[in-house]
């Protein structure tokens, strides 16, 4: 019997080897799956309970005019980006002014996107136009501001700042949360500026 135990010895230990190292690659794949499994039900109880994150599936429609590759109106996510916008449309063209885009900020629903060509001053102009001669305080450059009554470069720095960090303002009122712009300042301007 001894005998018969040292023949079957060998192979016993290779099986038994074999067998720890199976289960040692297999608990490794569960493992792996499981956490690729759990991150995304962790992410989804964190929107659930997050009300901040309910509102980024809600749907915009941006009009993405000028020197892009496909322009048109596009649906994207509440808060995407222009770059987002941009790369929807296809990209910019060669000729495309990049410079007078502000890839950063934030799309809003209704929002227009016209990407001028280069030197084309013309077109520039047709985008304040629409406004008439009122300061479009949600797509205004610092200098634009600045021509605000009573808005100085600090005062024009914080509406910017505020518009960036909190998005576009929806009324006039919504000036009166930037530091700085209090209901003197705001009479003072009323008139002068547009909100979408």
């Amino acid at each position: 019997m001894i005998e018969n135990l040292k023949k079957h010895l060998f192979p016993i230990i290779i099986g038994v080897v074999l067998l720890v190292f199976l289960f040692i690659i297999k608990d490794d794949e569960t493992a792996g799956g499981t956490l690729l499994e759990a991150a995304p039900d962790e992410n989804q109880e964190f929107s659930e309970s997050n009300p901040v994150n309910e509102t980024t599936s809600e749907q915009v429609l941006v009009d993405i005019k000028g020197a892009v590759a496909n322009p048109g109106v596009y649906e994207l996510i509440h808060n995407a980006r222009i770059h987002d916008a941009i790369q929807m449309a296809g990209g910019f063209l060669d000729d495309a002014d990049q410079s007078s885009v502000n890839l950063a900020q934030k799309v809003q629903d209704e929002m227009i996107i016209n990407v001028p060509r280069e030197g084309d001053e013309n077109q520039k102009l047709a985008i304040n136009d629409q406004a008439g001669d009122k300061v479009r305080i949600n797509y205004a450059s610092q200098e634009e501001i600045q021509t605000l009554n009573g808005i100085g470069p600090s005062k024009a720095q914080a509406i910017i700042a505020h518009r960036d960090e909190h998005g576009f303002f929806k009324t006039i009122e919504d000036l009166l949360e930037v530091s700085g712009i209090g209901e003197k300042t705001l009479e003072n301007i009323r008139d002068a500026i547009q909100v979408p």
